[in-house]
């Protein structure tokens, strides 16, 4: 064996290691329902190699997962997907991306310990699935934006029937993006980061 080899093989990779003028981390979390482009998203942004626990779907899952509209989604986030990117030289977001099954949902009381807001997937054919997932944001006071993920066959809807159709308040912003590309999916993070640095400013001045 050679044991130079194993050695130089331990510890992080160059890429993966945390800049040294980070000063501020972020815990982000990104919820939708299943089949919306969680991991996706996660996937397209991160700037180290995302961590996903994606699993092929079986017969587990037939009448219990609701596929409608995803009949050909043939694998699905179990437990989260997670991965990190630098606003700029002091600020890192840390994403933790949530498994979009109803069964497994127990799993985020952990995944949202300690999170300072949360980006909305949702798919525009489906709006229905985002409902519980607001709800629960809802629940628990976590601020959070609507990203409106593009879909070839989506229909398109005014930003306001949007925000009537998911009841959202005035002030929580939508944004339409591609979960596919990082510079849309860089978007949705910087308009939670400016939605944030509002409230904290409002939170102030009251």
């Amino acid at each position: 064996m050679d044991f130079r080899s194993s050695e130089q093989a331990v510890g992080p990779r160059s890429e993966d290691v945390l800049p040294e003028t980070a000063a501020a981390a972020v815990k982000v979390v990104i919820v939708g329902g299943f089949g919306v482009g969680k991991t996706t998203l996660v996937g397209s942004v991160s700037e180290i190699r995302p961590l996903t626990t994606e699993e092929t779907m079986t017969q587990a899952g037939v009448g219990v997962d609701d596929t409608q509209g995803v009949e050909r989604k043939t694998s699905t986030t179990v437990a989260m997907d997670f991965g990190r990117i630098s606003i700029n030289e002091e600020l890192v977001l840390y994403l933790f991306g949530t498994p979009g099954q109803e069964r497994f949902w127990f799993l985020w009381r952990g995944l949202f310990e300690g999170a300072l807001g949360a980006v909305v997937l949702v798919d525009t054919r489906r709006l229905e699935v985002s409902f519980d997932v607001i709800g629960r944001l809802e629940e628990r006071g976590v601020p959070f934006v609507v990203a409106l993920n593009s879909f070839a066959d989506a229909p398109v809807h005014p930003v306001e029937e949007i925000r009537a159709a998911l009841d959202l308040p005035a002030e929580v912003p939508i944004v339409e993006c591609d979960a596919r590309l990082r510079g849309s999916s860089r978007d949705v993070l910087m308009a939670l980061m400016r939605y944030l640095q509002s409230l904290a400013v409002t939170t102030e001045a009251s």
